[in-house]
C-alpha cells in the first residue's frame, strides 16, 4: 500500500524537470522544513489554486478575468503576438522586447497528441481579429514541426482577413557559435539573414 509520502514523491516526480530521485529530495527537504515550508507552501498552493485564472481575452493567468497586459490601455492593441504557452508570454514580458498584446493557444497542433484547432484557441483567436483593431499578428511558435504546423495553420485561416501576418526570425542565438549549432538552425539562419 502507498503512504501518502510515496504519493507526495510520485507526484513531484511528474513536475517538469523533476525525476523521482529529484522527487525524493524535495519531498525530504520539505519534511525537515515543515513549518517554514511544506506547511506554507501547501497553503500557498491552495490559495493560487482558488484565486488565479485565464485571462478570457488572451489566455494569461491572473486574478481578475482580464489579466493586467489586456486591461494596460497604453500596449499597442493593433499587434497581436500569437504564442503556445503562458510560460512565453512571461518570457517575452521578461526580455521587454513586446509592447502589443497576446493571445496564448494553450499549446500546439499534434496529431501524434490527438490535438487538433479545436483544443486550441484558434476560434478565439479569429474572433478577436474580427472585433479589434489588430493589424497585425505576429506569429512566435516554436520552431519544432508541430510548432511550424500551427503557425502555418494559423495563416491560412488568417489569409481572408485584412491582418499583415509576420513571424519571428529563427536562427543563430546570441552568443551562439557556429560549431556547435544543428544544421536546421544553420540552415534557418543563412534563408533569414539581412542586411548590415
Amino acid at each position: 500500500m502507498e503512504t501518502p509520502l510515496d504519493q507526495l514523491i510520485k507526484r513531484l516526480s511528474r513536475l517538469p524537470g523533476l525525476g523521482p530521485r529529484s522527487a525524493r529530495r524535495a519531498a525530504l527537504h520539505l519534511l525537515k522544513h515543515k513549518q517554514e515550508m511544506m506547511i506554507p507552501l501547501a497553503q500557498e498552493m491552495a490559495d493560487v489554486a482558488h484565486s488565479v485564472k485565464d485571462c478570457v481575452e488572451c489566455g494569461n493567468l491572473d486574478l481578475t478575468d482580464k489579466c493586467h497586459i489586456c486591461l494596460d490601455h497604453k500596449r499597442d492593441e493593433t499587434r497581436l503576438c500569437v504564442i503556445e504557452d503562458v510560460a512565453d508570454l512571461w518570457a517575452m514580458e521578461r526580455a521587454g522586447v513586446f509592447s502589443g498584446r497576446y493571445h496564448v493557444l494553450g499549446g500546439t497542433l499534434s496529431a501524434l497528441e490527438g490535438r487538433g484547432p479545436s483544443d486550441l484557441g484558434i476560434d478565439r483567436l479569429l474572433s478577436r481579429i474580427q472585433t479589434t483593431k489588430v493589424e497585425e499578428v505576429i506569429l512566435a511558435t516554436s520552431a519544432t514541426v508541430d510548432g511550424q504546423t500551427t503557425a502555418h495553420y494559423i495563416a491560412e485561416r488568417l489569409a481572408e482577413h485584412q491582418v499583415a501576418i509576420t513571424r519571428l526570425a529563427h536562427g543563430l542565438p546570441v552568443g551562439g557559435e557556429l560549431n556547435f549549432l544543428d544544421e536546421g538552425t544553420l540552415a534557418q539562419a543563412m534563408r533569414a539573414r539581412s542586411k548590415l
